[in-house]
């Protein structure tokens, strides 16, 4: 993690290639403090975060240690670390999500799960051709968190809730579409809109020192805005047609159900190759990840952020104390045999009170 101040820039490079940036406890620990002191910093108008990999922006959070944690003793008035770190991410979220000057994520590669959370509360979020995002989290038995449950039901129709439950990956023009993305710029153009970027803030912060007598004011927080949209807009181009828009008509025909158990019959019935291999897909995944995440995406739909970063909290630490989460992790990361044993193995042996309890206090 490198954090530097290049004039009137905040520059935080993820530099992690070797784990594709994923984000552990440390790194969010030295993020936010920094964050804190550019906002209160005059000479700081905004803030860009971005990558040293050529492969990914960040591909979610370190759950691996997470997992590993669980059944750790911790010492009397110790919070474990599973508990602490989805904390401190959801509030690095919230941090990011609330900043009160533009914050610019420049997404190029791979960005999953963790990674939209460090990139889609910012003001503005910078995609290239090479992104390729997820929310991947019912394949390891966990539920799409850092704002899921804010950011998915807004996406058009139910594409939210088909990537929420899927773990499909989608590309920089479905960004687009969707919103996540604000412009799409070729990657080999970052450096240049970066240098773009301070030049504009330092022509704008050196003609308001002029003008105020070098009294050293902090200048208009909606000014620096407008003026990173209008330098973004002119490096961005087309990203092409949005295969998720696509299929958007088959996507909210299958996807409006209110159980899991609609969606796949509605899936059965629309008899199309796409729908036979997403239904293929559901089934792999975690039962009682999908049922959670369907119950949050819809009390969620409608919710402030802040009242979903609750409903988050509540749900990390009784998603993760379950079964699945573990075995997904050992599954998909740790013996990588991509060959979970969920428990309950079926969407059947799952009640609306076992769900209804996840949720219990929120």
């Amino acid at each position: 993690m490198l954090l530097e101040t290049r004039g009137p820039l905040g520059l935080i490079t993820l530099d992690r290639p070797r784990a594709l940036n994923a984000l552990d406890l440390g790194m969010i620990r030295i993020v936010q403090p920094q964050l804190d002191a550019w906002e209160r910093a005059p000479e700081v108008k905004a803030v860009v975060i971005r990558s040293s990999s050529s492969k990914a922006f960040c591909a979610g959070g370190d759950v691996r240690a997470v997992a590993a944690s669980v059944d750790q003793p911790t010492a009397a008035g110790e919070m474990p670390l599973y508990a602490a770190y989805f904390r401190a991410e959801y509030a690095l979220n919230h941090r990011i999500h609330h900043y009160a000057k533009p914050f610019i994520a420049f997404v190029d590669g791979i960005s999953m799960g963790g990674g939209l959370g460090l990139s889609i509360h910012g003001s503005h979020r910078v995609v290239t051709e090479r992104l390729l995002f997820a929310m991947p989290e019912t394949g390891i038995g966990l539920f799409p968190d850092v704002g899921g449950g804010w950011f998915l039901p807004r996406f058009p129709g139910e594409t939210g809730t088909y990537l929420g439950l899927t773990g499909a990956r989608a590309t920089a023009a479905d960004a687009m579409w969707v919103g996540y993305g604000t412009h799409h710029v070729p990657h080999d153009r970052l450096d240049a809109l970066l240098d773009a970027l301070r030049e504009a803030l330092q022509k704008t912060h050196d003609a308001v020192e002029e003008g105020s007598g070098g009294s050293g004011g902090s200048g208009d927080t909606g000014a620096a805005s407008a003026l990173v949209t209008r330098v973004c807009a002119s490096f961005a181009t087309d990203a092409g047609p949005a295969p998720l828009q696509a299929l958007a008509g088959e996507i909210d025909r299958c996807f409006a159900g209110e159980r899991v158990e609609d969606i796949l019959a509605a899936l059965a019935a629309e008899d199309t190759p796409w729908a036979e291999a997403t239904r293929a897909t559901l089934l792999r995944m975690s039962p009682s990840s999908l049922k959670v995440t369907l119950r949050q995406l819809r009390t969620c739909r409608g919710l402030s952020y802040d009242e979903v970063r609750a409903v988050e909290t509540r749900l990390s630490d009784a998603v993760v104390a379950r079964h699945d989460f573990r075995e997904g992790i050992r599954a998909v990361l740790v013996d990588k045999d991509q060959a979970p044993r969920w428990n309950p193995a079926t969407l059947a042996e799952i009640t609306d009170e076992d769900v209804a309890a996840c949720f219990a206090g929120v």
